[in-house]
Order: C-alpha cells, then sequence, then structure tokens
C-alpha cells in the first residue's frame, strides 16, 4: 500500500546555502551597489541589494529569514549609501517577508514566475520607500516618478533573472 506524506511545500523544498554564499554575495552586491553607480551614472538605476534580497527570500521560503536578510541587507546599503538609516532596512525586511511568503506558495523556480516577481516587488519597493521617506520622514523633496519607476523595475527584472541562475547553481536542498 502506498502512504502519502502530508508536508507542506515549504518544508518539502526549503534551500539552504553555504555560509560564504550567505554572507559575501550580499556583500559583494552592497559594494557594487556603492561602485557601479561613482563609475557609470547610468547604473544607479540598479538595486543589486534588493535583487540579492528577493532570491534569498523566495528561495529560503520562510517569511523569518526572509524579514531578517531583508532588515540587514537593507541596514548595510543605508550605512554604505548615505541613506537615513533605516529607510531600505524597512522596505527590504516587507520585501523579504513577502517575498519568501509567495515564495512557499507557488512555483519559484520558473524564469517567467522570477520576472515577474522581481518587476512587481521592485515596483512595491518604489512605493514603499516613497511611504517611508514622504510620508514618514517628511523629506517633501522626494517624489514618486511612476516612469522612472517602471524603468528601475524593468532594469532590476533584467539583472535579476542571469543572478538567479547564477545563485541557483549555490543552492542546495535540505
Amino acid at each position: 500500500m502506498v502512504t502519502r506524506s502530508y508536508m507542506s511545500r515549504r518544508e518539502v523544498e526549503q534551500q539552504s546555502f553555504s555560509p560564504a554564499v550567505t554572507i559575501f554575495v550580499p556583500l559583494g552586491a552592497l559594494l557594487l551597489q556603492v561602485l557601479l553607480p561613482r563609475m557609470f551614472s547610468g547604473l544607479a538605476v540598479l538595486d543589486l541589494p534588493f535583487v540579492v534580497t528577493l532570491y534569498f527570500a523566495i528561495s529560503r521560503r520562510s517569511p523569518i529569514a526572509g524579514t531578517a536578510t531583508g532588515a540587514v541587507i537593507g541596514l548595510l546599503q543605508d550605512l554604505l549609501t548615505g541613506q537615513p538609516i533605516g529607510v531600505n532596512g524597512m522596505a527590504k525586511s516587507v520585501i523579504g517577508y513577502a517575498g519568501a511568503s509567495l515564495g512557499s506558495r507557488i512555483d519559484v523556480d520558473n524564469n517567467s514566475t522570477r520576472a515577474l516577481l522581481t518587476f512587481g516587488f521592485s515596483l512595491l519597493q518604489g512605493l514603499l520607500l516613497y511611504l517611508i521617506e514622504r510620508r514618514l520622514l517628511g523629506i517633501r523633496a522626494f517624489l514618486l516618478l511612476w516612469m522612472h519607476e517602471l524603468l528601475r523595475a524593468a532594469a532590476n527584472t533584467a539583472v535579476a533573472l542571469p543572478v538567479f541562475l547564477l545563485l541557483d547553481r549555490a543552492k542546495h536542498s535540505e
């Protein structure tokens, strides 16, 4: 007789990474985020820490780990880029939580799903940054330009897909 195990999808397919990947990939993304716009001003539209946060969140499928990953990466990004401390930390925490929650419910190994998630979450992050800076902190100079946000989302999606495929080689199932 065949027996079935009724485990959740998150329990079956949760991914983990080596400590080196967990530490050095976000640090590399943060350093590139600081250095690339200084060398090529057009690359300021990219948000590599966002891409890494989203990848780790949807791969680990744990809302707690996604939130913590987003908070740490976002706070380090704030420290390195001169943003008010906590702005990116709050936004990336929400992205990490939401990405991990969706990652446990849908197939996130499909490239088209990853593209849609990256595009949507990039727009969500733009909205969150607007709400935090304009409404919470009262910085009136911060404007939300939708065409710029659409361009940013498209650029982040175009960069995220090859990065996701590259990072897929570094993960292993638990």
